[in-house]
């Protein structure tokens, strides 16, 4: 499988009205490959969705690299963005502020295959955006095509959203949560959706979101990227790590939701519990691991002194942690 991306020792800061800096990430390092999905985890505000916008070229990096097939996406000229811009996508959480209200169906899946294309005949666009309209199951097509937004539910806005992404033919598509603000009854059809045009068009996905049942059903047989606090705690395969997570960030988040879904198994074992329920600003973000405040399994003198790096702990399975050595056996 060849890589579509590559991310090395990526960070991002901001500067706040203090002019005191505050860095989002920090040595994010990952990879993504053609027709890969990498499902990335985490707690609100950890940082999943300033990565995600990073990706997609809508907010810059501060330092480190991102390639795109090959190139640095901070060094692209205008040509070779334009195309970048093409080819990265991005599928946004709120699918009611996402289309624009007076703009009917047509209209809005028409307008990016006219940009790219350059073309204007009426037949071969409303050939293009019905084809587009049945690959997201908007069926039949002459229910949608002259519909403005405010006539459809919220699961049918976010087909409308990844119809006109796929009017770009994108190569790489940034997944923020697309399910969050849906009916619970059509999250599954709508990633099944997902799925199916994965299967059809070999695009490669970032998936974003807090809940790891949909996670490892959407990143099934491919990674998951458990995130904490702008750093990366956890990443491998989905199903090594939803069975035998190695992070206690990691453990706690599976052990919270164990038995409250189908796509989990229940709980068998007695709760996984952190120290503490409060999250660590990033303005004043704690000693060595980062987690350590919240760990139950912290070592004192040593994880509060000294920021782990990720070693292996299985096939394909990597984890930041003090608690395992450098060979990945645990202490």
């Amino acid at each position: 499988m060849s890589e579509i991306i590559q991310v090395s020792n990526l960070r991002k800061s901001f500067v706040q009205r203090n002019h005191k800096e505050i860095t989002i990430l920090r040595d994010i390092d990952f990879t993504i490959g053609e027709g890969e999905t990498l499902c990335v985890l985490g707690e609100s505000g950890c940082g999943k969705t300033t990565l995600g916008k990073i990706l997609a070229g809508l907010q810059p990096y501060s330092e480190g690299s991102y390639l795109f097939r090959g190139k640095e996406v901070s060094m692209l000229k205008k040509g070779d963005w334009n195309q970048f811009r093409s080819d990265v996508q991005m599928i946004h959480q709120n699918p009611y502020a996402s289309l624009n209200p007076t703009m009917m169906v047509f209209d809005i899946i028409a307008n990016p295959i006219r940009r790219k294309y350059g073309i204007r005949d009426i037949d071969e666009l409303y050939a293009r955006v019905t084809d587009l309209l049945r690959t997201v199951c908007l069926t039949p097509v002459e229910d949608f095509v002259d519909k403005y937004p405010d006539a459809l539910s919220g699961g049918q806005r976010q087909r409308v959203s990844i119809a006109r992404i796929l009017a770009m033919d994108p190569k790489l598509i940034v997944v923020d949560e697309a399910t969050s603000m849906i009916d619970t009854s059509l999250r599954i059809s709508l990633l099944q959706t997902l799925l199916d045009i994965q299967m059809m068009r070999k695009v490669s996905y970032f998936f974003i979101t807090h809940d790891i049942a949909l996670g490892r059903f959407f990143a099934r047989r491919n990674r998951v990227m458990v995130m904490y606090l702008g750093k990366i705690v956890e990443i491998g395969d989905t199903d090594s790590i939803v069975t035998h997570p190695a992070h206690p960030y990691t453990k706690a988040l599976i052990s919270a939701v164990k038995g409250t879904s189908g796509m989990l198994e229940k709980a068998d074992e007695e709760r996984y519990l952190l120290k503490d329920a409060d999250i660590p600003s990033f303005s004043n973000l704690p000693e060595g691991c980062l987690f350590h405040p919240r760990c139950p399994e912290c070592m004192e003198g040593v994880c509060n002194c000294r920021a782990p790096e990720l070693v292996k702990v299985g096939e394909n399975h990597f984890v930041s942690c003090s608690l395992y050595r450098e060979e990945g056996q645990k202490r």
